[in-house]
């Protein structure tokens, strides 16, 4: 008997979920490898990406996936592996021959237009990102609208690079920026934003006015939105990509931090950006475990007496 009742203790105790950290975005290949997985939060750094051995150990694996099922699927990675790396023209090469085999597919139109883009070729970026948006209009969260600007900025020339003209939105030009958006059109322009972002940093390096503006307007929405912090941080990364503006100093000058040291600065920002915002999944998780510790306190509590003699 005392054998089994602190059995069935030890087990309520320990099948408590662990509450690992909260993660972002998540791209897995159909292999079932992880590409990547981001934090949560609405600062773009970017994806991490494996190296490039690994990423070549990744593209075996692809090509032998698909040598034995002809799932397409394997052979689309592998393309997006080839872009990871660098190798934009057989990424092309491969992804029309994806077309032709099976037309009109978005991951392909998406893929051949970045692909384009990277190696410089904006016309037919944006022939195969509209594309992709025809296709699939709710792609990216909805946010290639942005996508479909940049490149035609970026094909028109520099005058065009404006809040107006990428966005269709300004934040004015006072120190404080300025919006009509309410807090929930603003979360949602936010989120779109961010999502653009953090896929163009994960391959363009500073400088880039294109990001960098972009990055200057991430800034003023999270402002905007009250989250002074990301503000902040998202300035900050406007100014490592080349945004030379007065008025970013002016916007920089709206949030003063309190005078914390580092480690304290660290622990804050890992605990901020693995844990917003919460997944209601996670959220529930959560409770579930802090209702199983108390219903094994309850448990415990009710037994003591019993527990102290078996002790004894």
């Amino acid at each position: 008997m005392k054998k089994y009742f602190f059995s069935l203790i030890f087990a309520i105790i320990f099948s408590v979920p662990a509450a690992a950290c909260l993660n972002g975005e998540t791209l897995k290949l159909e292999n079932g490898i992880t590409l990547y997985e981001d934090y949560d939060g609405f600062i773009p750094y970017g994806h991490s990406f494996w190296g490039d051995q690994e990423l070549k150990e990744i593209l075996l694996s692809l090509d032998k996936d698909y040598k034995e099922t002809k799932k397409i699927e394997y052979l689309s990675d592998k393309g997006l592996i080839l872009i990871i790396l660098g190798k934009y023209q057989e990424a092309i090469d491969l992804y029309k021959g994806i077309e032709k085999l099976h037309p009109n597919r978005y991951s392909t139109a998406s893929n051949i237009g970045t692909a384009y883009e990277l190696i410089g070729n904006n016309t037919e970026a944006l022939k195969w990102i509209k594309k992709g948006v025809q296709l699939n209009p709710s792609s990216h969260f909805g946010s290639e609208w942005i996508h479909v600007n940049i490149l035609k900025a970026k094909i028109k020339g520099e005058k065009y690079i404006t809040s107006q003209f990428l966005l269709e939105k300004d934040f004015g030009k006072d120190k404080i920026p300025k919006s009509d958006m309410d807090r929930r059109s603003l979360y949602d322009f936010r989120a779109s934003l961010y999502y653009q972002l953090n896929e163009r940093i994960s391959f363009v390096q500073p400088k880039d006015k294109i990001i960098a503006h972009l990055l200057f307007d991430l800034g003023n929405v999270s402002y905007l939105y009250r989250d002074k912090e990301d503000a902040m941080e998202d300035y900050k990364l406007a100014k490592k990509y080349g945004f030379n503006d007065p008025i970013l100093d002016e916007r920089m000058k709206l949030y003063s931090p309190k005078v914390i040291d580092n480690v304290e600065r660290k622990v804050i920002r890992e605990v901020k950006y693995q844990i917003k915002p919460t997944r209601r999944s996670q959220l529930m998780g959560m409770i579930i475990s802090v209702f199983a510790l108390i219903f094994s306190g309850l448990i415990v509590f009710t037994f003591r007496k019993k527990i102290f003699t078996m002790l004894k």
